[in-house]
């Protein structure tokens, strides 16, 4: 059974002095193999979308744990939850195994985030943004340090992320690879994603952060229940048809508008003028 986790529990949590310009604060944990070093933690959410093996999910937070990372979010994994086998390949990640959250939709899982990225190696027939692990690290480390959360997809061994999932991302993050051999298991993907993320803010330069004034990024629960929202509203007008073409035509919709970068200010604006064409819309009917 899955019960979804909760956002923004991440308080009290060290992170390393880096480029988001946290502060430094004591470890309570153990780093690698040295109980004298402090735990670093912090980061985006690392979310494995319905994983197929314990083993693997026990590598990727291993790997995380490498670079500091200790958000790991499951997506309906298919073995269930906890693992004996999960626990025994993360060689000692024990703070990354004990914090993972379980999620029974990718929708529940990216709910509180304001920034997605979604990892695949396939085209996608979407107009989406295309990031490499090293540019995705800087979109990451701003949208954290303007406090709205942010994560990255990793799909299922086997099959990867479905079109309806990467259309819930910002971006997609593609990894640079020999075209001949594409192929990354998942902790490789992940381990890609924390030594970009490590490398760009274990250091110490003040990275920018951008001022939102009285609002911030939207998350994904705002943005889908607009998006829930409009789609209702073009089904009553008719206007998803073909029957058929309706989930490339939704699809299409939410990646117009995730390109944007919506506030949350931006998101009620938007639910405003779909309500107000909908009341114009029944009062010209009646």
């Amino acid at each position: 059974s899955f019960k979804g986790g909760r956002v923004g529990e991440r308080a009290g949590a060290v992170v390393a002095k880096n480029a988001l310009g946290a502060k430094l604060e004591a470890g309570t944990g153990v780093a690698g193999t040295d109980s004298k070093q402090q735990t670093i933690t912090g980061g985006p959410a690392v979310i494995l979308v319905r994983p197929q093996l314990g083993e693997n999910i026990g590598t990727a937070a291993r790997a995380m744990a490498n670079f500091g990372l200790d958000d790991l979010r499951l997506v309906a994994p298919r073995d269930g939850w906890p693992s004996d086998k999960a626990r025994a390949a993360a060689s000692g990640a024990d703070w990354v195994i004990d914090g993972v959250r379980l999620f029974a939709t990718t929708e529940e899982a990216v709910a509180g985030l304001g920034l997605v990225l979604a990892t695949t190696a396939r085209s996608r027939d979407m107009v989406k943004p295309v990031e490499t692990p090293r540019s995705a690290v800087a979109r990451l480390g701003l949208e954290i340090a303007a406090g709205g959360g942010a994560g990255v997809l990793f799909g299922p061994e086997r099959a990867g992320l479905t079109n309806d999932e990467v259309a819930l991302a910002d971006a997609i993050l593609a990894v640079p690879v020999n075209p001949a051999f594409a192929s990354l298991n998942l902790a490789q993907a992940v381990l890609l994603v924390g030594y970009e993320w490590f490398g760009a803010h274990a250091g110490g330069t003040a990275a920018p952060v951008l001022k939102l004034g009285d609002t911030r990024t939207a998350n994904k629960a705002e943005l889908i229940g607009f998006f829930e929202h409009l789609e209702g509203a073009l089904d009553e007008a008719g206007f998803l048809n073909p029957p058929e073409k309706r989930p490339s035509m939704v699809r299409s919709i939410r990646n117009m508008f995730q390109r944007e970068g919506l506030t949350e200010q931006d998101v009620r604006t938007l639910r405003g003028v779909v309500s107000a064409l909908t009341r114009a819309h029944e009062q010209r009917r009646n």
